[in-house]
C-alpha cells in the first residue's frame, strides 16, 4: 500500500511539473508564436543593440567602421532629426562655456581655440538623410558636390559658443580636411552666410597634405599654430581623428556623430 502511495505521489509530481512547463511555453515571450509577440522582441532588441552601437562609436571603441548597420538606420536618423542629438549637442556647449568662463586668459592675442568644420559648425544633415544617414558607402565625388552648393546650416548651439569666443578676444582658428583648391572660397562664404564671422583663421587641406590621415594633417596645423605662438586653450571636433595626435590643446571636447568616421 505504502509503494503505491509513493507511486501515486510520483506520478502527480510528474503531471504537475509537465503542465508547468506547457503553462511556461504558453506565456513566455520568447517562446510566443504569435506576430505581433515576435515582432515586439525582434523591435526591442534591434534598438538595444543599435544604442549599443552609438554609444560604442562615440567611445571610440569601434574603429574604423564604414557605413552605419543597416539595420540601424531608423535608430540613427531618429537620434539626429527628433531633438536628442540637439539636446546632446546643448548639454555639451554648456559644458564648454563653463570651462571657458574659468580660463586665465592673458589677453595677448594669442589666446586660441581650435574648431573643425564639417559636422561642427556646420551641418551635413542633408547630404547624409540622401545617404540613409550613413548606411551608403562614403561618396567623396557626391560630397564634394553637395559642399560646392555652399548650402551646410549653421548648428545654432556651436554657433553661439562660436560667437562667445570671439566675444571674449579668444582667437577662434578654424581647421577642416575639405580641400583648399576646390572648396576653399565655397566654404568661406557657406561659413559667412551662416554667421560665422571674426574668426581669425580658416586652414583647409593644401596640396602638400593631400592624402595624409586626418590625425597627421591636424596634429601638423596645431602644431604650426603653436609654433607661431598660439595658446590653444579648447579643440571641439565631431571625429576622434579631429582629438588626436600632437598639440592638442588645454582641453578636447568630443561632439556626437553617429553616421560617418574619418580616421
Amino acid at each position: 500500500m505504502a509503494l503505491l502511495r509513493a507511486g501515486e505521489v510520483l506520478a502527480f509530481l510528474l503531471l504537475a511539473l509537465l503542465l508547468s512547463n506547457a503553462m511556461s511555453i504558453r506565456v513566455h515571450p520568447r517562446n510566443n508564436n504569435s506576430s505581433s509577440g515576435s515582432s515586439s522582441t525582434s523591435t526591442v532588441n534591434n534598438d538595444s543593440f543599435c544604442l549599443s552601437w552609438r554609444l560604442a562609436v562615440e567611445a571610440n571603441n569601434v574603429r574604423a567602421w564604414r557605413t552605419v548597420p543597416t539595420q540601424c538606420l531608423r535608430h540613427v536618423e531618429i537620434y539626429m532629426i527628433d531633438g536628442q542629438y540637439d539636446r546632446d549637442m546643448e548639454l555639451i556647449m554648456e559644458q564648454i562655456s563653463s570651462y571657458v568662463d574659468g580660463l586665465p586668459l592673458l589677453g595677448d592675442a594669442m589666446d586660441a581655440w581650435v574648431l573643425d568644420v564639417d559636422d561642427t559648425c556646420i551641418s551635413n544633415i542633408y547630404y547624409y538623410k540622401g545617404k540613409k544617414y550613413g548606411c551608403d558607402p562614403y561618396d567623396p565625388l557626391g560630397f564634394r558636390a553637395w559642399a560646392t552648393k555652399g548650402g551646410c546650416p549653421a548648428i545654432p548651439s556651436v554657433l553661439r559658443l562660436f560667437n562667445k569666443l570671439v566675444a571674449k578676444g579668444i582667437k577662434v582658428i578654424l581647421v577642416t580636411g575639405r580641400d583648399e583648391e576646390s572648396l576653399g572660397q565655397v566654404t568661406r562664404d557657406n561659413l559667412h552666410n551662416q554667421g560665422f564671422i571674426g574668426y581669425e583663421r580658416l586652414i583647409l587641406r593644401s596640396a602638400e597634405y593631400k592624402g595624409q590621415s586626418a590625425v597627421n594633417y591636424k596634429s601638423n596645423m596645431r602644431k604650426q599654430l603653436e609654433d607661431a605662438g598660439y595658446r590653444i586653450w579648447g579643440n571641439v571636433g565631431d571625429q576622434w581623428s579631429d582629438l588626436q595626435g600632437d598639440c592638442l590643446g588645454n582641453r578636447t571636447f568630443k561632439l556626437p556623430n553617429p553616421m560617418y568616421f574619418v580616421p
